[in-house]
């Protein structure tokens, strides 16, 4: 009896792992929607500084001190970031085994592609905020030519995609590949917020060169967006703007993952045995706010499951793979000649069990949509910012010519940045 016992509480104790996870970035969420930007990040983190936080723990952190305003604490978290994460298209042999072994969440948290963007994105406007001028022309030659090699990235992994789900045809694969199916993603790995951001400093740089490339692939990505064309308008006119402000609104938050259990049949000596393995699934922000005048601009949500469906294709994959291997050791344990066959089978069902784990693990303070608005800077320098007949913000630009707002709709209080444009 006290065998079965200790069977419970470890599989209880152990297999709540993604629970918890799960759990603690909806709480990390939760306070960043009441404007606890900084409490957010630190109960997250545990209060660790930056050096010891993991990559899940410095991506919270940064974006919640630029949220916070603190550019330079948001900046030295995301450089931190980035320089642990110089290549986040590359697999290890070592974080494979390692995830066969001891399940999903044994490793550090591997950084989407999109998160690498979303960083370069922030580190924009937190060199904006601070005055750090000089440094915004090399963030985005940066985040370009990183753009681009995960573009390759991101076409190979497509095409291997295709072939593995032809040879590997079973239920997961199935259910992913419906999924897929209902989701008008981005094709290619981009942000297009990054891209228009980018066109807009070239822009008022009178580096129409450089603007104009930019302005082009946000134009391509967010085709029906009046806004882009007038700034590429003027872009190929060689006219740097005047009097205007663009007003960059991020509304809600990104997918967070929770953990789902599907089985399915693995063919041992004894027959057909039925294992489980744990998958990630998505559950949506439900409640965005929409305002009077926006364009959209970037479906976070898009892009958070072009990504998200490739890659769990090959999650699927690893897990059904090392729920079949641990089915055939229970299999192989039980039936030993061993007088401990009971004793080792025991374990090796505890092991299948408490390493059968998804990654739930996701930047989930990321906004879900991005809108913008560009229009004539008024005299008053007041823009009211209204969601049909309410009042959402009053924006108080630093002052009159060219200016960059960024505000942050959660459900709270609207959190609103003004920026000179020099």
């Amino acid at each position: 009896m006290k065998k079965f016992v200790f069977v419970f509480l470890s599989v209880s104790i152990l297999s709540g792992c993604a629970a918890v996870m799960t759990q603690q970035l909806s709480d990390a969420r939760r306070e960043f929607a009441n404007d606890k930007f900084t409490e957010s990040a630190e109960n997250f983190s545990g209060g660790a500084d930056i050096q010891s936080q993991n990559n899940l723990q410095l991506l919270i952190t940064g974006l919640a001190d630029f949220t916070a305003k603190n550019y330079s604490q948001s900046d030295a978290a995301f450089e931190e970031f980035n320089r642990r994460n110089i290549d986040t298209t590359s697999g290890s042999i070592l974080r494979e085994a390692t995830s066969l072994i001891g399940g999903q969440l044994s490793n550090d948290y591997k950084p989407s592609m999109m998160d690498s963007l979303f960083v370069s994105y922030y580190q924009i406007w937190d060199a904006i905020g601070d005055g750090r001028y000089d440094d915004v022309r090399v963030i985005i030659n940066q985040s370009y030519a990183r753009q681009q090699e995960m573009s390759r990235e991101y076409a190979e992994l497509v095409e291997k995609n295709k072939n593995r789900i032809t040879d590997n045809n079973n239920e997961a694969l199935s259910k992913i590949t419906e999924q897929n199916a209902t989701w008008a993603a981005y094709s290619d790995i981009m942000n297009p917020a990054l891209m228009y951001l980018s066109g807009i400093w070239f822009l008022n740089d009178a580096d129409f060169n450089n603007a104009r490339t930019y302005l082009n692939r946000a134009n391509g990505m967010t085709p029906n967006n009046p806004f882009i064309k007038s700034d590429l308008e003027l872009a190929e006119q060689n006219t740097r703007p005047a009097n205007t402000t663009w007003i960059f609104i991020e509304s809600g938050f990104a997918p967070i993952l929770h953990e789902e259990t599907m089985s399915l049949p693995v063919i041992t000596n004894n027959g057909i045995i039925f294992t489980s393995i744990a998958v990630a699934e998505p559950i949506f922000w439900n409640g965005r706010t929409t305002i009077n005048g926006a364009k959209h601009l970037a479906d976070v949500n898009a892009m958070f499951m072009t990504e998200f469906n490739e890659y769990r294709i090959n999650d699927a994959l690893r897990a059904f793979a090392a729920a079949s291997a641990r089915v055939v050791a229970q299999a192989v344990a039980y039936n030993s000649d061993s007088k401990f066959a009971g004793l080792i089978g025991l374990g090796s069902t505890i092991f299948s069990i408490t390493t059968n784990n998804a990654e739930v693990r996701s930047w989930a303070t990321l906004p879900e949509q991005i809108y913008v608005i560009r229009q004539h800077t008024p005299k008053s320098r007041l823009i009211e910012l209204k969601s049909g007949d309410k009042i959402v913000a009053n924006i108080n630009l630093e002052s009159s010519g060219n200016n960059l707002v960024y505000v942050r709709l959660t459900g709270g209080t609207p959190n609103i940045h003004t920026m000179k444009l020099n």
